[in-house]
């Protein structure tokens, strides 16, 4: 077995084992055996109520760290930026505003919150690339502008903590990532549109390679570069922007992930999204289910744990890393 596929063997059995574990660990203690039986009779109290609140946080934070890492992989594409990344660069923060911003004003419209987290994604993805465009893009201008922008539409969206309880609490669930309390309605909506997008970053991994290339020899092949930047950075702003308003804000993931993906399976967006997906969605449930188990009964968000993670490794890469002055 070479190296590639053994880690996608391990990466599978890890996320299996993780949320068996992450399924009967907690406040109620079930076996594997009563939890089978008791989701096929429905006769078991118990399992009911890791049915209706555990296995949605599972689900989702699979999906989540999914998302999040793949569209870290195709921001990074895009922008040929080892550092890009959906929090960073401030799209998940543009997302988790619009969301807010939308639903405050017209509660009714809540089941629209995908949408309105695109817009917020791509309005902010609009800004830090007309923002970084000086004769070129530089990356380490765009990560500052995207440091900016996050810095803007983070403390725009924490506003909205002085407009009443109702838009207080939304505030809390899209900017704090706690995954408790998530119904199998916020399970419908990520696994739909978190479908989507995944299933549509496969289909241009291509694309990404052909990204990969000086743009004189991509056009020189007859690749049209600027409708691959548009069309792929459109799937990373929904799924990035589909997770935050789900599951909440996380940093690192799509940064950290794509990073240790092609340390493990290599380059080509053939393999590293695939693995990306498997791979964040196991950060996202372990990170999860450390931070509700740990100090049981109290819980630690999931983007506290993961930052944990992801903080000293981005001091790391910045300090390895001489691509992200240009050089």
């Amino acid at each position: 077995m070479n190296k590639k596929l053994i880690s996608f063997v391990v990466v599978i059995i890890s996320l299996i084992l993780v949320a068996i574990y992450s399924a009967v660990t907690g406040s109620i203690h079930v076996t594997m055996f009563d939890l089978v039986k008791g989701l096929v009779t429905g006769t078991n109290p118990d399992v009911q109520i890791i049915k209706d609140l555990r296995l949605p946080r599972i689900i989702i934070a699979v999906f989540a760290g999914a998302s999040l890492s793949v569209a870290g992989v195709l921001l990074q594409a895009v922008m040929r930026n080892p550092l890009a990344e959906p929090g960073i660069i401030g799209v998940s923060s543009g997302a988790s505003f619009m969301s807010v911003f939308m639903v405050s004003i017209f509660p009714t419209l809540f089941f629209y919150m995908p949408l309105f987290g695109f817009l917020g994604g791509a309005l902010a993805f609009f800004l830090v690339y007309s923002f970084s465009w000086k004769s070129g893009l530089n990356p380490l201008r765009m990560i500052l502008v995207g440091v900016a922008i996050n810095a803007i539409f983070t403390s725009l969206s924490q506003t909205f903590n002085y407009r009443g309880s109702y838009t207080s609490s939304l505030v809390v669930d899209v900017t704090t990532s706690t995954l408790s309390m998530k119904t199998w309605s916020d399970v419908e909506m990520i696994v739909i549109y978190g479908s989507i997008g995944l299933v549509l970053a496969i289909f241009v991994f291509s694309w990404c390679n052909y990204l990969a290339l000086e743009d004189k020899t991509a056009k020189s092949l007859g690749f049209n570069v600027n409708i691959a930047r548009i069309v792929i950075s459109a799937i990373a702003i929904l799924l990035a922007s589909i997770a935050t308003a789900t599951a909440g804000m996380f940093l690192f993931v799509g940064l950290l992930v794509p990073h240790i993906g092609r340390l493990l399976v290599g380059t080509d967006h053939k393999l590293l999204i695939p693995f990306s997906s498997l791979l964040g969605g196991l950060f996202i449930l372990l990170s999860d289910t450390l931070g509700r188990t740990i100090i049981a009964p109290n819980e630690i968000p999931a983007s506290i744990i993961m930052a944990l993670i992801g903080g000293p490794f981005l001091i790391l890469l910045l300090r390895k890393s001489d691509r992200i002055y240009g050089n």
